[in-house]
């Protein structure tokens, strides 16, 4: 999803602060926001919008070594602007920022890059398609083959993706609502990744395979005042098909649900609020405090009822503004693996 936008927070006005979960629902005053009926340009669209507040390229993976053991990675790539425009230098209002994370059945290693825009230190080009922030790269001859890299102080993964299907669209043709106020962002993904290459982790290299699942939205205000956080699911079931839904919780307990089935060949099915549930079964105590990590998801209009279960229960993301995300087991119904994303748990 998403949103993913928690850190946000840092590159916002501070009076916005308060105005929904890390100030995304305040006004988007003098930014674009998107319409309903969108009409996307690629390859340009697969680059950035500044004249949007925020925007992401946002790629999770479940990957398998050789012995079996199951792996998760994240790489993200964050846009904030400070106003509707682009500069040549420090001056630039452009933000950029990211987050890369190896997850293994018992750690989970994370770090994070900050930079300004304008001095060439982070950015994204679409011909051909580079994304980048110091020596961290998602690129390639176009979107449907990257290679990706990011490290830390200890671990690095080396990664090449190739697309098997065709880009996704979410909501109504990629107008993604997130509130009954009527808050929207712009939703695509291409979640038909096959992965190989290589983690380098404090035991050694690890060569891996897998699939991937790259989300793209952008927008400027996706939140109502009154959402406190979300919970996103993004599930590949052994069958070929796949479900991204979520969940935006209201201040009053309350929640706004959307998902999109994606059939193995591509073809989608979208889905309003209320059609997809998801309900906490078990927690844990994560980086001192409570986390849902076991979930029950159902989606009756396609059969789905499933057990959701966290990989490592320990995936904190303890960047500037932490959240949850890691890998994760689907077992019930339908069987597979895939990822999820919680934040707002304090």
């Amino acid at each position: 999803m998403i949103v993913r936008m928690l850190v946000i927070l840092l590159w916002l006005p501070l009076q916005a602060a308060a105005q929904g979960f890390a100030g995304l629902g305040s006004d988007a005053d003098g930014f674009a926001v998107p319409t309903p009926d969108p009409v996307f340009d690629f390859p340009q669209d697969h680059g950035a919008h500044p004249d949007y507040r925020i925007e992401w390229w946002y790629l999770t993976a479940n990957l398998t070594g050789p012995d079996g053991t199951a792996y998760g990675v994240q790489w993200t790539l964050f846009r904030s602007a400070l106003a509707p425009e682009t500069r040549e230098g420090w001056s630039d209002p452009q933000v950029w920022f990211a987050h890369a994370a190896v997850t293994t059945p018992e750690e989970h290693f994370v770090t994070e890059r900050v930079a300004r825009g304008g001095v060439g230190q982070a950015g994204v080009s679409v011909q051909p398609f580079e994304a980048w922030i110091d020596d961290w790269q998602m690129a390639g001859p176009s979107f449907d083959a990257l290679t990706l890299t990011a490290r830390g102080g200890d671990f690095a993964y080396d990664l090449t993706l190739q697309a098997t299907g065709p880009l996704v669209f979410h909501g109504e043709n990629g107008f993604s609502v997130k509130s009954a106020q009527g808050q929207a962002s712009y939703y695509y993904s291409q979640p038909f990744y096959e992965v190989a290459g290589t983690l380098t982790l404090p035991q050694g290299e690890i060569p891996v395979t897998g699939s991937a699942w790259l989300d793209r939205e952008w927008s400027s205000q996706p939140l109502a005042e009154t959402q406190s956080g979300w919970d996103w699911f993004s599930l590949s079931f052994d069958t070929g098909d796949k479900l991204m839904g979520f969940l935006l919780r209201e201040d009053d307990g309350a929640s706004f649900s959307s998902a999109t089935w994606i059939a193995a060949d591509g073809t989608t099915t979208a889905y309003p609020n209320g059609a997809f549930t998801a309900q906490p079964r078990d927690w844990s105590e994560v980086a001192g405090r409570e986390v849902p990590t076991e979930w029950a998801v159902q989606l009756p209009d396609k059969g789905i009822d499933v057990t959701v279960t966290a990989l490592n229960p320990n995936a904190w993301m303890a960047v500037s503004i932490p959240y949850w995300e890691g890998p994760v087991t689907v077992e019930g119904s339908h069987t597979g693996h895939g990822y999820l994303e919680m934040t707002g748990y304090e």
